[in-house]
Formats: structure tokens, sequence, C-alpha cells
């Protein structure tokens, strides 16, 4: 088929016009998905912004909001955690060095002194980073203090992603994980400690106090482990760059099509 634009003529072959078709709205696609990348990021920082300025909630607190609305929040409260449990998230690197992130249950009061109840809310905490071993087979010693001092963010909107089961029961803890997937590791906590669990744990809240798991995962900075964790790892103007790239890109695929088909006159 001939068409004739700009004073030009130009040939279209149905095979070139499908080829072009197809790559600029793939490439169109790809530039609005990475705006949208960028707005998503641009509404999360300043999300964050907003609650530093309006000061950290009590977990009591927390029925007043909505989930989405939590994200980004700080949070006040003395963290009581529910031993032995401990999950060890897998494949973590941190500056080329495998390791794991460290999570852990807790039951949060805003009384330094109290002690949950066993109805109250069981929130997920991330305590940081620890190298893994040389060995597969080894899990790293983990030390966990009994009470923490909240200090850090909460996110909401955990976007966890997995292939085959995420727990690994070795029937003893600390067990590892392949990401922070909330229903499955409260059902985790639904099952009774064994005696030698009930040993380590004494002293301490029980699991077998677990009620109900808030669907969310606190950050914590100060902790015994390596804290790595950022809100945003990539910023939204560089976002807006790669869409600005995929669209040049949907451009520059057009404008050769319209050169391989421009028709030289005789």
């Amino acid at each position: 088929m001939q068409i004739r634009l700009f004073n030009q003529d130009f040939v279209l072959r149905w095979w070139l016009v499908v080829i072009t078709l197809a790559a600029f709205c793939l490439l169109i696609k790809l530039s609005l998905w990475q705006w949208q990348r960028a707005e998503e990021k641009l509404q999360h920082l300043t999300q964050i912004q907003n609650w530093q300025q309006q000061g950290a909630p009590a977990f009591t607190e927390f029925s007043r909001y909505s989930e989405a609305d939590l994200d980004g929040a700080p949070l006040t409260g003395t963290a009581h955690w529910l031993a032995p449990v401990v999950w060890l998230v897998d494949n973590q690197i941190w500056r080329g060095k495998a390791g794991y992130d460290v999570v852990i249950p807790v039951q949060v009061t805003t009384d330094k002194t109290a002690m949950p109840m066993p109805s109250d809310e069981v929130l997920l905490v991330n305590l940081g980073w620890v190298a893994a071993p040389d060995s597969r087979l080894q899990l790293p010693e983990v030390e966990i203090p009994a009470r923490i001092e909240l200090q850090g963010v909460l996110r909401t909107k955990l976007g966890a992603f997995r292939l085959g089961n995420n727990l690994e029961d070795t029937g003893s803890w600390p067990m590892r994980v392949q990401t922070i997937d909330v229903p499955s590791l409260a059902s985790t906590l639904s099952k009774p400690l064994t005696n030698n669990e009930r040993n380590k744990a004494s002293g301490n809240q029980s699991s077998e106090a677990f009620n109900t798991m808030f669907n969310g995962v606190f950050y914590q900075q100060q902790s015994p482990f390596l804290y790595h964790y950022q809100p945003v790892v990539m910023p939204p103007e560089k976002h807006r760059a790669y869409a600005l790239q995929w669209l040049l890109l949907a451009i520059a695929v057009v404008m050769v099509a319209m050169a391989a088909s421009y028709q030289k006159e005789v």
C-alpha cells in the first residue's frame, strides 16, 4: 500500500506496519508504567513526610486509620517479643554479602512497665540484616532482646512475591522464609509450642498468646542488627527519566519505519 504524507510517498508493507505498531505500543506501555511508578514513589515519600510532621501514633490507635493511610507511619510503644519465634528472610544482600533479615512477632504496649494481654494484636518487626554463615545448611545465631522501644517506619504495602513454599519448617527456631508474607507467617503462630520451645520462651511472652496479626511490617532502626531499609530504592526522578527514554524509543521506532518505507522519486 502506498500513501502520501508531507508531500512524500511512502510504501507501507504489512509486516513492517505490524512490527512497528507492536513495538510502539510496547514502548508506550513501558513509558506509562515508569511514569506511574514515579507518581507512586512521590505519593509514598509525601505520605512519610506528612507522618513525620504529625508525629508517631500509638499502635492502639491504628484502628482509626486504614492500612493504606498507615503506610510509612512511625510508631511509638514498647514491643514485647513473642519468644522463641524468629524468622530469617532469605536472599538479603548487603554490599555484596549474602545474609538474612531478622523478623520477629511482637505485642506492643504504650506503658514501658506494662505487659501485653494475650488478646493483643501481633505486629511483625524487621530488626535488620545479619550475615549468613558459609554453609547453607547453617543458620546464623541471633540474640533477640525481650523488649524493644519502637523507632522506625511501618510498611503496609508489602508487595510480597515468592515461588513455592514460603516457610522452611524445621521444627525449631529460627526458621528460614523466602519473603515476608503475613498470612503464611501468622499461620505458624497458631501452632502450639513444644516443651523445648516453652523452655526457651521462659520469662517472655509465648507465641501461644497469639490472637491476630497486623497486616504490615515495622522496620526497627535501633536493634542489634544492621538497619538497611530504604523507603524508596529508586527516586521518582529516575522513573521519570526512564519514562522519557521509553517514549523517545517509541518515537524512534516510528521514524525508522517511516524511513524504511520512504520511496524516492525517480
